[in-house]
């Protein structure tokens, strides 16, 4: 194989605005970076391979700021829970604390190539080990995977998770962790906190952990303002008097805020994660994405838990797309008028899940856009599909009709980790085997209502 790739004649979203959009161009990488992107470029030697991507749209990858991973193992469990049944199958020292560090392990692989499949090639892991060892195996899985990823580590002790007035703390361990995988931001894997925040947890401990994460230079995520909860509990705006708010905050959800906390929070650099789908099945509340827009902040996408809806990312494109045309539809409707316009474009919400995404998650400067001396992260999709084909519109084409069977090829960082729609250097069967197994313990340590096993078993 060699150290670079041509890829001609494609038509190429590089979500740069300085670059924009060309209908038919090259791109050159060269060993992990983007080189050029221009027409008609020339083979510059032997060691590079020529890719035909004429039928192809070429994109950044797709980034995912807020996934629980290790729920791959328990994909499709959830598909009729609210947040609360969610909550007590999952957590509240149920099925994930049975997890071994084998099975954290494989869940995170298995979680890792299905997002590269979709052409997600960044996610954030929002993870939650009980053991250093699980920590370990949870690392490793994303590593395997050759997924860029950031890994938000929380806290150890499930049992008092959720509990508002718990003072429980990261263990000194973090730092271990911290030093021995991620001393060095040049690589696939960086890392971050995945605090519980002031709504479950004590707000000491709140503002504690949010120190650490600045100590540790680290992303700090968490789940706030949403369900019954945000409303109350007034949280964006209690963290904002305490001068806690910076781009170095992800907030996840927060459909049921107060109009003015969307603008604290867009005032402050903060990132705001809006999982729309599993939001409007789960009981969080209404996606926050327009709210975000109309205060200054562009919002950023996230699957979040897969035993409740496919991990791709498409969908969560198209769910965030037509929930905001929605509410805003309806606004007018309610007041006699036939909307004009709509209100979201289908090139904003490609941006919160290519280049926002990025920049929420602190890799703006190596992913989210094609752009010369970025780090080649990027998908190619083939438009001869029946369910694409004839493009009229290639950023429609990817937000309201593509899937993840359109995913040719997926580049990370130079690497191609899927080629003519197949994962390269993957033995799936061994995978799924491996996941099989570990299903079965986990079935066989926790028992769900009979409700829900006819829906996991």
């Amino acid at each position: 194989m060699g150290t670079g790739y041509l890829l001609k004649n494609g038509c190429v979203l590089t979500m740069d605005a300085r670059i924009g959009q060309y209908n038919r161009t090259d791109v050159l990488i060269q060993d992990s970076v983007i080189v050029a992107i221009k027409p008609d470029l020339e083979v510059p030697g032997p060691e590079v391979e020529v890719i035909d991507a004429s039928d192809m749209i070429i994109m950044p990858g797709l980034v995912d700021t807020h996934r629980h991973m290790w729920e791959s193992l328990v994909k499709t469990a959830g598909t009729n829970w609210s947040l609360p049944v969610y909550l007590q199958n999952l957590y509240y020292g149920a099925m994930g604390s049975k997890l071994r560090p084998q099975d954290s392990y494989i869940a995170n692989l298995l979680g890792s190539l299905e997002a590269l499949n979709a052409g997600v090639t960044t996610v954030l892991d929002w993870s939650m080990p009980y053991s250093p060892e699980h920590t370990e195996e949870l690392i490793r899985g994303l590593q395997d995977a050759g997924i860029r990823a950031v890994f938000a580590h929380g806290v150890p002790g499930e049992t008092e998770y959720w509990n508002r007035e718990s003072k429980l703390a990261y263990p000194e361990n973090v730092r271990a962790v911290k030093e021995r995988y991620f001393s060095s931001k040049d690589q696939l894997l960086t890392y971050g906190l995945a605090i519980r925040g002031p709504e479950f947890s004590h707000w000491e401990t709140t503002v504690q952990d949010i120190q650490l994460a600045e100590e540790l230079d680290a992303i700090c995520s968490m789940h706030v303002g949403f369900g019954s909860w945000g409303s109350v509990d007034r949280s964006i705006s209690r963290m904002y008097e305490a001068g806690l708010l910076s781009p170095r905050i992800n907030v996840v959800h927060g459909n049921t805020m107060g109009m003015d906390e969307f603008k604290m929070l867009a005032d402050s650099g903060a990132s705001l994660s809006v999982t729309p789908e599993v939001e409007m099945m789960m009981g969080h509340g209404y996606p926050a994405t327009g709210y975000f827009l109309e205060h200054g902040g562009t919002p950023t996408l996230g699957v979040d838990v897969v035993t409740s809806t496919g991990g791709d990312m498409f969908s969560q494109m198209k769910f965030a797309l037509q929930a905001e045309r929605s509410r805003t539809n309806e606004q007018l409707l309610a007041q006699g008028e036939m909307p004009g316009e709509l209100s979201l474009q289908a090139s904003q919400v490609l941006r919160f899940a290519t280049s926002a995404g990025a920049q929420a998650l602190g890799l703006e400067r190596k992913t989210g856009s094609l752009t010369p001396g970025k780090e080649a992260d990027l998908i190619m999709i083939r438009t001869t599909d029946l369910n694409l084909f004839p493009v009229h519109d290639p950023i429609g084409a990817v937000v309201q009709f593509a899937n993840p069977s359109n995913v040719d090829t997926v580049f990370v960082a130079g690497k191609p980790v899927k080629r003519d729609g197949k994962l390269l250097h993957v033995d799936l069967d061994a995978i799924r085997s491996q996941a099989m197994q570990s299903k079965e313990y986990l079935l066989s340590q926790y028992r769900m209502s009979d409700a829900d096993r006819v829906v996991f078993s």
